[in-house]
Formats: structure tokens, C-alpha cells, sequence
């Protein structure tokens, strides 16, 4: 598809949403297929593939065909020109080894885009483009469990995520990998309409997602308040609950809040009556106690998922915190959920 004018926008009528795709070295396919592919089925009225309602262009960083990680090549379809006005820009990664170190030009020009209020998508190792730009400090990302702990390692002040497939935050959206679609059906429903949403979930034999069911929200686990008054206290629980199985040290929490350590505790002290080391320690105890309750998995593994160095160690803290052992708590919960039972 050849390169898009400012005439030519004037000529033509606006499509309901435009792309652009920055495709690095070595991307992964299935994201960007999943994300096109859902754009193909929304942009025309019939199935012809025609670009109508929804165009997009494929971009590389040097106007040159570049290979997916799967070994496709793909050229592009467009120059590669930051002052196009799209709706959504699209950093396409794949293998880390082509994403750890982007160009800084290219960093710069993402800043730009952001400052431009242009949405930034960044998909599978596209997130480590992002993270090298500053762009995600501060913000939740969705990323690869492959790929935590190193993004936490380049990028302390994120908050990565592993759970979802996709996270909009401070105009970035990013998907971890997959197939995107759920992304895809998301934005074609807010640009093109629900009806154009379920032709894409139909023909790509993905079921609609059941409406929400409204469910009371679950009591917060150290029976505080669920926002308090103080914004940097706020900032650090996220940052707390998205660390429990591998907290960082204080210091390099204190530094992500951009304050120092003994002014992180003073705050926390006076907002929730704790330290922060005393805070973050007695969420992940609540943390293993539901997991104890919820699953069957070993004292060992709910001590790694929570951020203990053993079994022995949460089982020392737990036993000072609820006054009982990990097996004594389970075993008085089978006594309890037998007895409901009876």
C-alpha cells in the first residue's frame, strides 16, 4: 500500500481507524497477525480485504524487508514517517536480541509521537522499545512471563504484568504476544462499532466475551482503605502488588517513587501505620494464606510465589503474624469446609 499523502486524506474519505506498523528485526508473527488479520475482516463491507474503514502500513526502521523470527520476509508497504497521522503506532517485537538495544533515534521519535497524544502499541518484545524510551516508567505494561525478570532488571521504575493480555496505560497499550485479537476486537469496537466487532470475532472463530458479571469487590487484604489520600503511597502499592513474589530491595523502591528510604517510611508510617518493609511483608503473608487456602500447592511453591527465600522462612512469619503454622491453617480449613458440607 503505497504512502498516504496529506492530499490524499483530504481527497479520500477518513477511515474509522488507521495503523501504522513499525515492524522490528525478527518479530513474531502471530501478534500481528492476530492484530491485521481482525483489521482485514473490519475494514470492508464484504470480504473482498479492501482497506475502507480500516487501513494500516508496514513499516522497518530502514525501509528494507525485514524477516519475522519464523523466518517470513516481509517489505514494506511505506516509508517509514513519524509525522503520518495515525490513530494507533504499532512497535512490532519478537527476539529480545533486536529489541535490548534499540536506536536512539528511534527512541526519540516514539517521545515525539507520545508528546503528540498518538497511542503507542507495542507488542511481545516491543515493550523493551518502550522501556528504553521511558515511556513506561511509572506505568503497568503487559509483558511476557519469559521475559520479567530481565524487563524488570532494564526497567525498575515499570510495573510489569503477566496476566493480561493487554494493558492501556498513559497512552501506551501493550500486549504481551499471543494472537492480539482480544486487543484488535477491543479497538474496533471503540472505533468501528460492536457490530464490526462481532463480524471479526465470528469469521476468526473467537466467541464474544460474556458481559461482566458485577461482583461485589473482594475486602482489601490488610483491611485498609482501597485508595488512600497520599498519591506516592498509591504509586508504591501498585508497585508492591505486582512485586509479591519477588520483592525488590527498598532502596530501589524508594528510588522509583523518587524519594529516599527513610522518607518512603515516614509516609508510609503516617498513611498506614506501617513501615513499607512491614507493609509489603504483611501483603505477601495475605498473599500465601489465599493461596494456602485456594490451592494445593506445597508450603515450597507458595513461598517462591510470595517472595520468601524458603519454606522455613514463611512458615517463621506466618506463624508470628496469624499465631498458627501453614499445616495447622490448612488443616483447620478442611475441618471448616467439611463441616459447611455436613
Amino acid at each position: 500500500m503505497p504512502h498516504t499523502t496529506d492530499a490524499e486524506y483530504l481527497a479520500e474519505p477518513k477511515p474509522d481507524l488507521t495503523i501504522g506498523f513499525l515492524l522490528m528485526k525478527s518479530f513474531t508473527l502471530a501478534s500481528v497477525a492476530g492484530l491485521v488479520e481482525s483489521l482485514r475482516f473490519a475494514a470492508d463491507e464484504s470480504f473482498s480485504s479492501r482497506q475502507i474503514f480500516c487501513r494500516w502500513e508496514w513499516m522497518t526502521c530502514d525501509n528494507q524487508p525485514v524477516t519475522a523470527s519464523c523466518g517470513l520476509p516481509v517489505s514494506p508497504t511505506a516509508t517509514l514517517d513519524f509525522s503520518t497521522r495515525w490513530d494507533y503506532f504499532v512497535v512490532a517485537g519478537g527476539l529480545l536480541e533486536e529489541t535490548r538495544q534499540p536506536p536512539q533515534w528511534l527512541l526519540e521519535a516514539l517521545r515525539a509521537l507520545h508528546a503528540r497524544n498518538i497511542p503507542i502499541i507495542t507488542l511481545c518484545s516491543g515493550a523493551f522499545v518502550a522501556g528504553n524510551a521511558g515511556l513506561l516508567d511509572g506505568r503497568h505494561c503487559a509483558i511476557h512471563f519469559t521475559t520479567r525478570d530481565e524487563f524488570r532488571l532494564r526497567f525498575p521504575k515499570a510495573i510489569p504484568v503477566i496476566d493480561k493480555t493487554y494493558i492501556k496505560d498513559g497512552g501506551i497499550i501493550s500486549c504481551p504476544g499471543g494472537t492480539a485479537i482480544d486487543l484488535a476486537a477491543d479497538l474496533i469496537r471503540q472505533h468501528c462499532g460492536l457490530v464490526r466487532s462481532q463480524k471479526v470475532l465470528k469469521y476468526l472463530l473467537v466467541e464474544e466475551p460474556a458481559a461482566p458479571v458485577k461482583k461485589v469487590p473482594p475486602q482489601n487484604m490488610l483491611n485498609e482503605p482501597d485508595v488512600y489520600e497520599n498519591d506516592l503511597v498509591n504509586k508504591v502499592i501498585e508497585f508492591m502488588k505486582h512485586h509479591l513474589d519477588s520483592p525488590v530491595p527498598l532502596a530501589d523502591v524508594a528510588g522509583f517513587a523518587g524519594v529516599t528510604f527513610r522518607q518512603l517510611n515516614l509516609i508510609f508510617s503516617k498513611c498506614t501505620g506501617y513501615s513499607a518493609a512491614v507493609y509489603w511483608r504483611r501483603m505477601r503473608l495475605e498473599h500465601a494464606r489465599k493461596l494456602m487456602a485456594d490451592s494445593s500447592n506445597s508450603i515450597n511453591a507458595i513461598a517462591a510465589a510470595t517472595g520468601f527465600a524458603d519454606a522455613s522462612h514463611l512458615i517463621a512469619w506466618f506463624r508470628k503474624q496469624y499465631g498458627e503454622t501453614p499445616s495447622s491453617f490448612r488443616k483447620r480449613r478442611r475441618v471448616v469446609e467439611r463441616l459447611v458440607k455436613e
